[in-house]
């Protein structure tokens, strides 16, 4: 089983209501997304479809829709909403006293 390690990345205010930021790491760029909830997702900023940066698109609900081809991607989960097929990577997030965390493998 893999370690993983709580990195703190940024302010829960530092992402606008239904917008992202990303994140540098060394398997690829994360995309932090803040729903309208509040409530944050982290998932690998590529879409299963054709590798779209998903911190570009549309965030409604806990989905985002791909800027490239107008895939959604359900963000609690990582899949695609039928009828398409595939999944990006989720990444652990938690959020304490106004800041976002990241479990990211160690």
């Amino acid at each position: 089983m893999t370690e993983l390690t709580w990195v703190r990345v940024c302010a829960l205010t530092d992402i606008r209501p239904l917008g992202a930021r990303t994140i540098p790491h060394r398997k690829g760029e994360i995309a932090v997304f803040r729903c309208g909830d509040d409530s944050v997702f982290a998932v690998l900023n590529r879409c299963p479809h054709k590798q779209g940066p998903l911190s570009e698109g549309i965030v409604h609900g806990h989905r985002v829709a791909c800027p490239l081809h107008s895939w959604v991607i359900d963000l609690e989960s990582g899949e695609a909403v039928a009828p398409d097929v595939g999944c990006t990577p989720k990444i652990p997030t938690k959020v304490e006293d106004g800041a976002v965390w990241l479990a990211v493998p160690a």
